[in-house]
């Protein structure tokens, strides 16, 4: 049996108080004994303006923010799966809004570009998303190894996509992972439902660390990060405040869960 924990942030325009917020959260998982944290989508930057990003955008392998997350994941000695941040690719002019995943010794293991982008129209402050923009979408879903199990990583809108959590599970994840910054009506709606849908269709632990309340360029996000069991049982939820969330992944239980009710052995597609 293993501890993982999810982080809720309200990310900001300035870097530096981001990653000071991030870290003092990664301690106090870490001191609660959680072996992986994960943090949310765009932790450590959301800028005034889409664009913004290009500012503080990274080339692959090398960084302030990748060398801090190297650093802290040594000094906590914990795995760390980064929610997101823009990385440079070369030949395009737009970045990658790319999922990281540090080990406890500081080394990167795993890098998922976000796959489904959020290109819709929606009813609140900000009204129209175009991440198409600035992202370019990756095309490769990853699981890594990890202490806590087989992790399969997705972010924010992929969540609306089942075919990818049924693909990553079919290679054998065990834990998905989902770091997100949902809108304030599309969370209301939709944020719970999809967690534990996929949780129960594919018999899989959730991790959904998430962004909160307002933030400096007036978008407001919904918060509720949360950790599901493979029945769809919320197993711990941080409602709006920022701070993280920690419970015990039992992959024998999964196993149990599995045998008694096979139904990913049932499949006929």
């Amino acid at each position: 049996m293993s501890i993982a924990a999810v982080i809720q942030m309200t990310s900001g325009a300035n870097l530096q108080e981001n990653l000071e917020v991030a870290y003092h959260w990664l301690q106090q998982a870490a001191q609660r004994g959680a072996q992986l944290v994960a943090l949310p989508e765009n932790f450590a930057f959301m800028g005034m303006t889409e664009r913004d990003k290009f500012t503080v955008a990274e080339h692959d392998g090398d960084g302030i923010v990748q060398s801090w997350l190297a650093r802290t994941a040594r000094q906590l000695n914990v795995w760390i799966v980064a929610g997101t941040l823009p990385l440079k690719i070369p030949g395009e002019s737009r970045v990658a809004a790319a999922c990281l995943v540090i080990n406890a010794q500081g080394e990167r293991v795993a890098r998922y570009d976000k796959i489904h982008l959020f290109d819709v129209d929606v009813d609140d402050t900000t009204g129209s998303y175009r991440e198409s923009a600035t992202m370019a979408p990756g095309h490769q879903p990853v699981l890594v190894e990890t202490p806590i199990g087989r992790l399969g990583l997705a972010v924010c809108y992929d969540v609306r996509f089942p075919e990818l959590f049924r693909q990553l599970v079919s290679s054998g994840a065990q834990v998905l992972v989902v770091p997100a910054a949902f809108t304030v009506p599309t969370g209301r709606a939709h944020w719970e439902v999809l967690l534990r849908a996929r949780a129960i269709e594919n018999l899989c632990y959730v991790l959904a660390p998430a962004q909160t309340g307002l933030h400096s360029n007036g978008r407001k996000t919904y918060g509720h990060a949360m950790m599901i069991n493979p029945w769809g049982e919320v197993m711990a939820c941080q409602l709006h405040d920022v701070g993280a969330i920690t419970s015990e992944i039992d992959l024998q239980q999964q196993r149990e869960t599995r045998q008694k009710f096979p139904v990913l052995a049932h499949r006929r597609w």
